[in-house]
């Protein structure tokens, strides 16, 4: 834990001359701004910096745009990619005046949950582990007019390359091992062609400060990828997917290679999703450990109905873009069931039996995808968790069969996923109390979720001609 004072020593130490602030935006994005290391002065991790709010997305009115940046010591690292030796820190967003911390930070809205949590009595700690899939493209061109609309995607690992006349490219001859759909699951190279980039990226994270787990080529055809971190607590987790994110992106940048954590760029082949592990503690003990169905404790079967009972609602914050919902779909490995299983990957909740460890005995979400902001997220999988221990919800029986080989009037039973963010949102305006406890998500952090979203993406989609109509319709 970095004190100020150690951040001025290191700084000093590595020979740091640019300090670059961080924060994130509402709907995800990490936003900076960089000062001369001089200017860092002891007092600003008190005082904070100031900004404009208001170019800031989903954030302040013009009227209303002050806003500061308080620096958190703690966060501190070096930037693995600059010129110049640069320290980052991430930081909190406070309002000048009052000097409150700001509800619409998405930083602060997980720091609440955590606190709210050890409030209720249950767990004094919320360990998080996402496995966060992602997409390296060699190539990547998109558009979007009032008269035309398109996008093209290449990858020198894709199936559809096998016939490509490399030579003629420029990009040397094809020399094959290219992978079929659906089969880029664990191959070695050359078939895998990203191996040295992913252990690139995982040794910068690991410089970085990031505990790395492991790293693997994942399903689909073009470039398909998966790094796990280690589990860690929520806020730190949260901080941890933004660096992490910021580090795949830009060792692929500095190869030529474009990464992407949309959630379904392909169609007919795998999308990224990003299983969510969960699991509360206490004291050091772990509390989701018992000798009921798969080794779980009740409150873990409690959590498990919390989650399922408000999972509609959670997904506009774990999958919230309409291209989400292009991975949701019936039929598929990505879970639209809302039942829970040992083993069923086809299950919204899944409770690995890897180790017959008390301290790995974990729910896993398996409906999120990486691109939602992590620490809204979370937040929202907490909250759904701590509402189902409190009331004791539970979630029946589990799913055990396999959902593909249901009778209909079985699986009609089963209640299912969103088909689509719209129908994310509207069950999040109608349940959204669980999160509201604690003051963690206020309701002017819900309704401008909605309304964003609901304006810029839903409606903005909606508006818009898609090309594959011109397929079905043009001839009409």
């Amino acid at each position: 834990m970095l004190t100020p004072q150690d951040v001025l020593a290191l700084c000093r130490e590595r020979g740091v001359r640019a300090v670059d602030l961080r924060f994130m935006d509402f709907p995800g994005l990490w936003q900076h701004f960089t000062i001369p290391v001089e200017k860092l002065e002891e007092e600003i991790f008190e005082d904070g910096l100031g900004f404009d709010g208001s170019s800031i997305r989903g954030w302040q009115a013009i009227n209303e745009s002050d806003m500061l940046l308080v620096p958190q010591a703690e966060t501190a690292f070096i930037d693995p990619f600059t010129e110049i030796t640069t320290l980052c820190m991430i930081c909190n967003i406070q309002d000048p005046i009052t000097r409150e911390d700001y509800t619409r930070d998405p930083r602060n809205v997980a720091r609440k949950a955590v606190n709210y949590l050890k409030s209720t009595g249950i767990a004094d700690t919320c360990y998080i582990g996402p496995e966060a899939e992602f997409f390296v493209f060699d190539d990547i061109r998109f558009d979007q007019a009032p008269q035309h609309s398109y996008f093209f995607i290449d990858s020198n690992e894709a199936q559809w390359n096998r016939g490509t006349d490399m030579k003629r490219a420029g990009d040397g001859p094809n020399l094959g091992y290219k992978l079929r759909h659906k089969e880029g699951y664990f191959p070695v190279p050359p078939a895998d062609q990203l191996m040295n980039l992913r252990n690139e990226m995982m040794m910068t994270m690991i410089e970085c400060g990031l505990d790395v787990e492991a790293q693997h080529h994942e399903v689909a055809t073009a470039g398909q990828s998966e790094i796990d971190l280690k589990y860690n607590d929520l806020v730190q987790m949260a901080d941890d997917m933004c660096l992490f994110k910021y580090i795949i992106k830009n060792v692929a940048w500095k190869h030529n290679k474009s990464v992407t954590f949309m959630p379904k760029p392909l169609y007919g082949d795998n999308g990224s999703g990003m299983h969510t592990h969960i699991s509360l503690w206490k004291g050091g003990q772990p509390l989701f450990a018992g000798g009921g169905y798969a080794g779980l404790s009740d409150e873990a079967i409690y959590a498990i109905g919390g989650i399922l009972t408000h999972a509609p609602a959670i997904l506009a914050f774990t999958n919230p873009t309409t291209n989400s919902y292009k991975r949701l779909v019936p039929g598929y490995e990505a879970p639209v069931n809302l039942a829970y299983s040992q083993r069923n990957r086809s299950a919204a909740c899944r409770i690995p039996m890897y180790s017959p460890s008390p301290k790995a005995k974990r729910i896993e979400f398996r409906c999120p995808d990486p691109s939602s902001n992590p620490y809204l997220a979370f937040s929202a999988l907490m909250m759904a968790v701590i509402d189902g221990i409190q009331n004791k919800i539970h979630p029946g029986e589990p799913l055990d069969k396999d959902i593909y080989d249901l009778e209909p009037e079985e699986l009609a039973k089963v209640p299912s996923t969103p088909g689509s963010l719209g129908e994310a949102l509207a069950a999040l305006s109608r349940d959204h109390e669980f999160l509201l406890r604690g003051d963690v998500f206020t309701q002017d952090v819900i309704n401008t979720w909605i309304t964003y979203k609901q304006k810029n993406e839903v409606e903005a989609l909606a508006l818009r001609p898609h090309p594959y109509e011109f397929c079905l319709y043009y001839d009409m």
